[in-house]
């Protein structure tokens, strides 16, 4: 059966996933540019035909993915009405993703189609629907919710993740966007299921009960 499921989710020592301030110099919020570089040094390892721990992770998450979820937030800087719709992602004409990706937004657009099998659809139908889509777009194969934080926290609270793999960066933010934080009794539903280190940075895998 198909599942869906979080992967390469970096957070620090105290639990944020996303610095302040998100803005076009700063995607992923002020004093976390550095937070991936435990997923750089790994696909670069990868690469060079380098094996270990950090790039089995790596390797995990693309296997059997057959369309992905995330927020309006990571998808672009832009908030509220779109002013134009010139903005394409950060990925530049042909995204990592290779198939059908569904942006949560409150302000929707036409489905944008990329280089290489990537195609945007702009949706503010509830989570339950946009899950059906996705498993009916990925054709058997699992669905990857690709963040960001808030995004991820609607699944986890109803209860619809089947597998989140958290890169835990031994770093303290202080400030910025809590993943674990307003869960309500979704977090009563997981277990920790495997949490192993490598040099740069704490695996853990969080499977629903």
């Amino acid at each position: 059966m198909p599942k869906l499921r979080v992967h390469n989710l970096t957070i620090s020592l105290d639990g944020f996933a996303a610095g302040p301030h998100q803005r076009l110099e700063h995607p992923l919020g002020e004093g976390f540019e550095g937070m991936h570089e435990w997923m750089f040094a790994a696909m670069r390892d990868r690469a060079d035909g380098k094996t270990g721990l950090d790039v089995e992770y790596v390797e995990r998450s693309e296997e059997n993915i057959g369309a992905t979820i995330m927020g309006r937030n990571m998808f672009g800087p832009q908030r509220g009405p779109w002013q134009d719709e010139s903005w394409k992602g950060w990925w530049g004409d042909n995204p990592p993703y290779h198939n059908d990706v569904f942006v949560h937004t409150h302000h929707l657009r036409p489905s944008l189609t990329m280089e290489g099998g990537t195609t945007f659809h702009f949706t503010d139908e509830p989570i339950e629907t946009v899950l059906a889509r996705a498993y009916e777009a990925a054709a058997g194969k699992d669905v990857r919710i690709g963040g960001g934080p808030a995004t991820i926290q609607q699944y986890l609270r109803a209860g619809l993740i089947d597998e989140v793999h958290l890169a835990i960066v031994p770093e303290l933010l202080g400030s910025g966007e809590r993943l674990l934080d307003n869960l309500g009794d979704g977090v009563a539903g997981y277990r920790v299921a495997e949490l192993v280190s490598s040099p740069a940075v704490t695996h853990a895998r969080l499977v629903r009960r």
